[in-house]
């Protein structure tokens, strides 16, 4: 009896078949898109991290701006008004005395004309004695003090004369109990008798007008 063959093994079986090209692009699509929310998440903190520090730190480079401050208009601030006093008036030969203790008499009128190299030169004038004392309790600066003459009826204003003799106001520090004499001339005609001398010891002190006729 002929014996049948046997039958061949099956083959083995075939490597799987790839996946498709649609599955795969999906794939690296999701793994980009989930790479590219974790680079942003680390890039944020990162950031925020650095301007932490840059506040925190005195050395940083970045610059703050500095904060505007706002125009106060002085009329929003407090006005001392200042006190107004008028002038003492005092005639020629009278002694005018400050409340803080300083007094100024004027004395000695005469007439002159001044030389030739006086200034002004060659003028008539009238000179007198200035004299201030210091009763107060602080100095006085003689320095500060200002005079000016005046004469006529219709009141014009007279340069002061500067000569031999005639150096006008000492330029000095009266200290407290002391007292200071000068000649000062001013121009005035022959023909005029009136005589305005306004005369401010300090500039913290008011103005006092000797006044009255000359001979």
């Amino acid at each position: 009896m002929t014996e049948k063959p046997p039958k061949p093994a099956a083959p083995p079986p075939g490597p799987l078949a790839p996946p498709s090209n649609r599955r795969n692009r999906s794939s690296l699509i999701i793994v980009a898109s989930a790479a590219a929310i974790i680079a942003t998440i680390v890039a944020t903190g990162i950031i925020v991290v650095q301007s932490r520090d840059n506040e925190g730190s005195p050395t940083s480079s970045v610059s703050r701006p500095t904060p505007s401050r706002a125009l106060v208009s002085t009329a929003d601030e407090e006005q001392v008004a200042p006190q107004e006093t008028e002038p003492q008036i005092k005639g020629l030969q009278e002694r005018a005395v400050y409340e803080s203790g300083i007094a100024v008499s004027l004395s000695g009128y005469r007439r002159g004309t001044s030389t030739a190299i006086a200034a002004p030169a060659n003028v008539p004038f009238v000179s007198f004695t200035v004299k201030i004392e210091n009763k107060s309790a602080s100095a006085v600066e003689l320095g500060t003090a200002y005079l000016t003459c005046f004469h006529g009826d219709e009141i014009q204003e007279s340069q002061q004369v500067f000569d031999e003799n005639l150096h006008g106001l000492p330029d000095l520090r009266l200290r407290p109990g002391r007292t200071a004499k000068a000649t000062v001339a001013c121009e005035m005609p022959k023909d005029e008798t009136y005589l305005q001398v306004e005369f401010t010891p300090s500039p913290l002190l008011t103005k006092t007008i000797f006044a009255g006729d000359v001979k």
